[in-house]
């Protein structure tokens, strides 16, 4: 576990000294405060962040593969990577050690849009069930694509292409709920049950259901499966360095 921390604290630090956490940070708030103002302002609005929270998913598709893009692809290119796998530390230590670093970072870019909700709170009486649960759910939708990311970092030592390939995955585990529009009317009892998968596949139907302030233990279950998943193929994606 010290080790963990170590790799957190030193690629947490790394991240403040960037210029690009500003920046991706910069146009995250401007963008999230665009669309709030006018989820607000709006004739019949209600005193809820669910537009904040279905903007702010498809924002962090494309930050996301941006914060982690560098994390093993960067290390690949300066050549330090043989000797991080070579120190005593284990594969599943550096692993988590850049992971936790990366929500670190998630977190601190959505701490200052608290500031919306506050506002909410200064001009009205909201209902703090779903602003909670929408906030749980830009967590736990965040922490999971993160894994994500750090997989697709873990393949290659181009960046761009780490950005690309982490970008493609979210994409589809975005949109795969789409596929249940396509079969036709009364379909094999098979193809409803494929159906009933790509739904449940789904970032933005988990997503959704919190941002409502619906806590549903399914919608839990599939970010932590997701994430667990995607660390797991981070871990195996290293460990096949070793024997190149």
């Amino acid at each position: 576990m010290r080790n963990t921390m170590l790799i957190a604290g030193k690629e947490f630090r790394s991240y403040f000294a960037s210029p690009i956490f500003y920046v991706v940070t910069a146009v995250f708030l401007v963008i999230t405060g665009f669309f709030f103002a006018l989820s607000v302002t709006r004739p019949a609005a209600d005193a809820s962040i669910r537009d904040l929270v279905s903007v702010s998913q498809f924002i962090l598709w494309f930050i996301i593969p941006a914060l982690t893009m560098r994390l093993f692809a960067e290390e690949q290119k300066l050549g330090t990577m043989e000797m991080l796998l070579t120190a005593p530390v284990r594969d599943t230590e550096v692993v988590l050690g850049k992971y936790l670093a990366s929500l670190g970072v998630l977190l601190a870019m959505l701490l200052p849009t608290a500031y919306f909700p506050a506002l909410l709170y200064w001009f009205g009486s909201p209902d703090s069930g779903p602003i909670l649960s929408g906030y749980l759910g830009l967590i736990l939708m965040g922490g999971a694509l993160l894994t994500v990311g750090l997989f697709a970092s873990s393949l290659t030592s181009n960046q761009i292409i780490a950005f690309v390939v982490g970008a493609g995955i979210i994409l589809v585990l975005l949109f795969i709920d789409a596929v249940g529009g396509l079969p036709g009317a009364n379909p094999p009892v098979f193809v409803q049950r494929l159906v009933a998968i790509f739904q449940y596949a789904s970032i933005r139907t988990h997503l959704a259901d919190l941002s409502r302030g619906v806590i549903d233990t399914r919608d839990i279950v599939y970010y932590v499966v997701l994430a667990a998943a995607g660390l797991f193929l981070t871990v195996r994606s290293l460990e096949t360095r070793r024997w190149r």
